[in-house]
């Protein structure tokens, strides 16, 4: 396996069988960004554009696969095509829920064949809750994330939703899924079936790993990306245009006194997109102040006095 140096060094003049060689993990990508084998002696830009699809979004995700800690550079972000961001982001949603979660289910279900009814009903269940908690948090995606960034891209960008309540939303998929891993590994009745239960293991480091890159590509690409577009929609809007829910609920936690990091935690969303909301809310108020932004808010009865003593 290649350097961190050499992978780093993917270019889009590079062969794609030289590509594909830094790490197999890259199968999966390519899968999902409908890249066929059988490339010959042909370039990442030559493969990429037989597809139709951008080779830097293609390079963008193929490093945070092989790279550990990799962060999209501004100027990475601002080469990559959305778009194409969206279609593997589905073609992911497709795999986990029709591939790795049937096969996982299967790897538990044989795995707990000679347990007792019981044993097999709170494995079972706690799968089952998992795949569910995981299929919603597709669906809020599909239905109500990706529609939006879509909306933005064709000009059409006119929702009350913001890439902020996104991140707010944001549920934690990975937590259940370590602990059915644990319970698999380090608590199992003797009875089970130790062969599915490595596949079953198998599965689930395979799952998590993978579920790991996906919510990286989300967070480190998708948001700030969406953050950049809302950016620039909200600068061509005229002044004096109401504020959101969400940078209403930003404002009476600034006229309260709290720091951006505060009500980064408070609403479960970056400091990055904190910061980008109070820029929204001057530009529509047109007040710049602290001191300001708090009388305003008790002017429109956001706050009471009570909450400013």
């Amino acid at each position: 396996m290649r350097s961190v140096h050499e992978r780093n060094g993917m270019s889009p003049a590079m062969r794609m069988a030289d590509l594909l060689d830094t790490d197999f993990s890259l199968l999966g990508v390519f899968s999902r960004m409908g890249l066929s084998l059988g490339f010959g002696e042909e370039s990442v830009a030559e493969v990429c554009e037989k597809a139709g699809i951008d080779a830097e979004t293609f390079l963008l995700i193929c490093r945070v696969y092989v790279i550990d800690g990799y962060r999209p550079t501004r100027e990475a972000l601002q080469n990559a095509n959305l778009q194409d961001i969206l279609g593997y982001l589905r073609k992911s949603h497709n795999y986990y829920t029709q591939v790795m979660l049937p096969l996982l289910e299967e790897a538990l279900e044989q795995m707990v064949v000679p347990c007792e009814d019981k044993q097999k009903r709170v494995i079972r269940r706690f799968f089952l809750d998992y795949r569910d908690e995981l299929r919603a948090h597709f669906a809020y995606e599909e239905e109500t994330v990706f529609p939006y960034v879509e909306a933005m891209l064709a000009s059409r960008g006119n929702s009350r939703f913001t890439i902020g309540e996104y991140e707010q939303n944001h549920s934690n998929i990975e937590e259940k899924l370590a602990d059915l891993k644990n319970l698999v590994m380090m608590y199992l009745p003797p009875l089970c079936n130790p062969q599915e239960a490595q596949k079953a293991l198998f599965y689930l480091y395979s799952l998590e790993e993978d579920l790991t890159k996906h919510t990286l590509i989300e967070d480190d690409i998708l948001v700030p990306m969406v953050v950049r577009m809302e950016e620039v929609v909200a600068a061509a809007r005229p002044e004096g245009e109401e504020l959101s829910a969400r940078e209403k609920d930003i404002l009476v936690s600034v006229a309260k006194g709290k720091l951006n990091k505060e009500i980064a935690d408070e609403y479960n969303i970056s400091i990055y997109t904190v910061i980008t909301h109070r820029k929204n809310i001057t530009r529509k108020t047109g007040i710049k102040t602290v001191a300001g932004l708090t009388v305003y808010a008790l002017l429109n009865n956001l706050i009471d006095m009570n909450s400013v003593e």
